[in-house]
């Protein structure tokens, strides 16, 4: 191939890639291309890793997969199609998670480069970290839409992926969902919480019924209690103590009434509905929903007009009778797959699984409709509860031999020449397209993963946290451990142990009693990982459908949130607003999915600073990038901003394949101004 041919690439080179061995993580868009290249240019030793399967959806942008591949290993089939290419080339492939246990430091001691073509964050942060820890040159790349980056990661050079916060995953409060939804996603995410409350993992965070513990509705809650008990006796539901519609056991309620559509539907969208309207303090400013039942006349009208069997067409929003048949559908699939498992057992909802996401639409349009909330297409529904878009294969394909030619400079050791590359989606001011970044990003000190001592702060409600949602949402959730230990510092006393059972009689205790409370340190050591962190507490009383804890890797935020007034170091964007009612100082923690943040530039004027950046969204926000977070500011829309030129053009991490669109109202702000898209995985 290429390296083998001699005038092609420098002598130096050769040799480099001839003794060479890498492993690429991820064989989806960015990684099928990458194989390609790799094997075309004659590198002789790769390994990749892909846990996923081969999807339908996936053969418009992974040009090594055919329909005849669909349902298989996209590691094994991306070996076999890459060595049509180059047979000489000696390839193994693994149909596994990067984060098993058979792939820790030692593993990746094996690799000069790893190249990473991922699209989750818990796997690139655990590459991140092994990367550090067996001090090989990680190359991560990312694409979506248009855009696209490449970005060297080597420990004591350069940032490491988790030096730059990311954007937190949005959320709604429990009440939105259960009693108040105004948007389409709204009842998206109450559908698929449908889906597990009936075929899935219960979840109690993911209750469907409705909620008069909602501090809107509390007035009414003694009012509405003994019209709730009637309706719970009627469909098999009980009134707790504080007021919640709870069912003793959704799926075996469900069970019991033999999965019949008339009696689920009837429950979920008449009689909850119902409850919901007796809490009148809800409806005081609110349109009050629509209930609707089985036998509407609505329904019998649309299903005597369309055909017994009709085409699920996905570009098309089906009606109230297509929904219903759906629903009838879908649950005669669903019940035979759950009676099929293994008693314990549960179904996992899956975008790509028929049934399951019909199921969701159809739920989701059917309460759509009685909140009067537009409602979405399959194709919509599916892209909005699977956080996705089609990705561009164009992109994939160009920013994968960017990644290559990376590769190559980092086996010469040119480190000061691998700088960051962004694709843009338009040319820049000087007719660029591929953007590298001036200099090398220096490794954020403040970082919790690779600074010399890490440490974070946690704010937590240590009275109403127990030990397992430390140990499951803060430790292997938010911090991407994959077994810690965890000891209290002035004890010695081991709260957590990655031993099986060895504190399994702690996890029901609440963190104040075990002594872990405000001023508490904290040491977490995860062996696999080859990762230590300090941990300091700061108790806090977290309010109702809060979250109980948040985590501060900058001791600056731990100042009290009082008024803040912009230091001149703060640009303060002007421009149109199409938000509701701004509010000020509002912070986002950057900790969560893949979210990608991509200024872009326009005409001669960019506002932005050396050290803070500043940009314009349709909701009047200033950024400022800091080195732990991106604060968002509001202010009028009059108020002036100085003008410096700089090239700057992606904030976050570019994720892999494929991506949600999180704001899509239409910017309508001047030329003159950079804007800026917020985009998830």
């Amino acid at each position: 191939m290429a390296a083998s041919i001699n005038g092609v690439v420098p002598t130096t080179l050769q040799e480099k890639i001839k003794s060479s061995k890498l492993l690429v993580v991820g064989a989806g868009g960015i990684g099928c291309e990458i194989l390609k290249n790799l094997v075309l240019s004659g590198f002789p030793y790769i390994e990749i890793i892909d846990l996923d399967t081969i999807d339908l959806s996936n053969l418009n942008r992974q040009f090594l997969f055919h329909r005849e591949h669909v349902g298989k290993s996209k590691a094994q089939v991306a070996r076999e199609s890459a060595l049509q290419f180059n047979p000489d080339v000696e390839i193994k492939a693994y149909h596994d998670s990067i984060i098993g246990t058979d792939y820790g430091v030692n593993f990746f001691h094996n690799f000069d480069v790893v190249l990473n073509a991922l699209d989750n964050r818990a796997a690139r942060n655990h590459v991140n970290r092994m990367c550090l820890n067996a001090q090989v040159p990680l190359i991560e790349s990312g694409t979506a839409g248009y855009n696209g980056q490449v970005e060297m990661i080597k420990k004591g050079l350069t940032q490491c992926y988790e030096c730059t916060p990311k954007a937190t995953q949005k959320s709604f409060p429990g009440c939105t969902i259960r009693n108040t939804p105004s948007e389409p996603i709204h009842c998206i995410v109450w559908a698929k919480h449908l889906f597990n409350q009936l075929f899935g993992e219960t979840v109690d965070d993911e209750d469907i019924s409705p909620d008069v513990a909602d501090p809107e509705g509390q007035d009414e809650s003694a009012n509405s209690h003994n019209d709730g008990e009637e309706q719970g006796q009627a469909s098999g539901d009980d009134v707790s103590q504080a007021g919640n519609v709870m069912r003793v056991n959704t799926r075996q309620w469900a069970r019991d009434n033999n999965y019949d559509p008339e009696t689920l539907f009837n429950k979920f969208f008449n009689d909850d509905i119902k409850y919901l309207l007796s809490m009148s303090n809800l409806w005081k400013t609110r349109k009050p929903p629509r209930p609707i039942q089985w036998n509407n006349l609505l329904l019998r009208k649309d299903k005597a007009n369309c055909k017994h069997q009709f085409m699920r067409q996905y570009h098309k929003i089906w009606s109230l009778a297509e929904c219903a048949a759906v629903f009838e559908d879908c649950l005669k699939n669903l019940r035979t797959n759950v009676e099929n498992l293994v008693e314990g057992d549960f179904l996992v909802w899956d975008k790509d699984d028929q049934s399951a996401m019909d199921f969701v639409a159809a739920c989701a349009n059917v309460r759509a409709y009685i909140f009067e909330i537009a409602r979405k297409t399959r194709f919509e529904v599916k892209s909005m509860a699977g956080n996705i878009i089609p990705a561009i294969a164009t992109t994939n394909a160009i920013t994968a031999g960017i990644v290559v030619l990376q590769t190559m400079k980092v086996l010469l050791k040119d480190f000061d020449k691998c700088k960051s590359v962004y694709m843009r989606s338009r040319e820049n001011p000087r007719q660029q397209l591929l953007v590298p970044e001036k200099t090398l990003s220096a490794p954020n000190p403040n970082c919790y993963v690779c600074a010399a001592d890490p440490a974070i702060h946690l704010r937590v409600d240590t009275k109403r946290m127990r030990i397992k949602e430390l140990r499951d949402e803060v430790f292997k959730k938010t911090l991407n451990m994959i077994n810690p230990d965890v000891l209290i510092d002035s004890k010695g006393v081991v709260v957590i142990s990655s031993e099986e059972a060895e504190t399994e009689c702690n996890e029901e205790k609440f963190l104040n009693e075990l002594d872990i409370v405000d001023g508490v340190i904290l040491k977490c050591d995860d062996f696999f990982q080859n990762y230590e962190l300090n941990i300091i507490i700061i108790h806090t009383d977290a309010e109702h459908e809060c979250s109980l804890f948040e985590v501060v890797a900058d001791k600056d935020q731990l100042k009290p949130k009082g008024e803040h007034v912009p230091s001149k170091k703060e640009s303060i964007a002007d421009g149109p607003s199409t938000s509701k009612q701004a509010r000020l100082n509002q912070r986002i923690d950057l900790s969560d999915d893949d979210d990608l943040c991509i200024l872009e530039e326009e005409d001669e004027c960019v506002k932005v600073r050396t050290k803070d950046v500043c940009v314009q969204t349709s909701k009047i926000e200033m950024a400022t990038k800091s080195t732990n977070t991106l604060r968002v500011l509001f202010s009028s829309r009059n108020e002036p901003i100085p003008a410096v030129r700089r090239e700057t053009t992606v904030i976050d991490i570019i994720d892999g394949d494929v991506i949600e669109i999180l704001d899509s109202d239409e910017e309508t702000g001047p030329t003159n101004i950079k804007r800026i898209r917020k985009y998830r995985l």
